[in-house]
């Protein structure tokens, strides 16, 4: 079944573990940071107010998202997990063979739609790769795969891709997706934007 976050209030010893994070950060760069220029930092009204944005930002980003946790056979080559979704192939059979096998056994794979109006409805790989880091996400098309495996209707309402760079730095990608009524996976080189019409996936960083 697909998890979806639901908000709740941050608790109080959630807040106990901002300050201590950010006290061992501190800690760790003092060094770098003279004594009098801080002082005088403390001193504008808007410090904390940026400090908080910077939470809030990424608290927001993840928010939203759907995380699927999924058993992967990372043995299998990038062609078998392509195979086994039984989708009709559009795929450029080289991007296909240098398709990266990631890591983990099990893993949870955390899907995220962005709000692009600002952007004329679409945005760059740059800005993508910027998004899963925000979202401390990893591209990982096997287990993107497996989720499509699993459960072969979750691209019907929710066309997801990921994108990655191969040894050359050109990005590359595969989606998933039903189109007149017939699912398809592409694989190729991107040389495009991605448009809002995708949902993003990544493998979550384990804690």
């Amino acid at each position: 079944m697909a998890q979806t976050m639901t908000p709740s209030a941050m608790t109080d010893d959630q807040i106990e573990r901002a300050v201590e994070i950010f006290r061992a950060k501190l800690r760790k760069h003092k060094a770098e940071l003279p004594s009098d220029a801080v002082q005088q930092v403390f001193g504008q009204s808007e410090l904390g107010h940026e400090w908080l944005e910077v939470l809030r930002k990424r608290v927001e980003a993840i928010s939203s998202m759907i995380v699927r946790r999924v058993k992967v056979d990372r043995s299998r080559t990038p062609q078998a997990m392509l195979d086994a979704t039984g989708r009709k192939q559009y795929t450029d059979r080289n991007v296909v063979k240098n398709m990266p096998q990631g890591e983990g056994e099990e893993v949870d794979m955390a899907f995220f739609k962005l709000d692009l109006s600002a952007s004329d409805g679409y945005i760059s790989d740059d800005d993508l790769a910027k998004e899963f880091a925000l979202r401390g996400l990893t591209p990982d098309p096997q287990a993107q795969g497996q989720v499509n495996i699993d459960d072969p209707a979750f691209a019907d309402e929710h066309p997801n891709g990921t994108h990655w760079k191969d040894k050359d730095g050109n990005y590359c990608f595969v989606a998933f997706d039903r189109w007149y009524g017939e699912r398809d996976v592409l694989v190729s080189r991107d040389d495009d934007r991605w448009s809002d019409y995708w949902w993003f996936g990544g493998r979550k960083s384990r804690t």
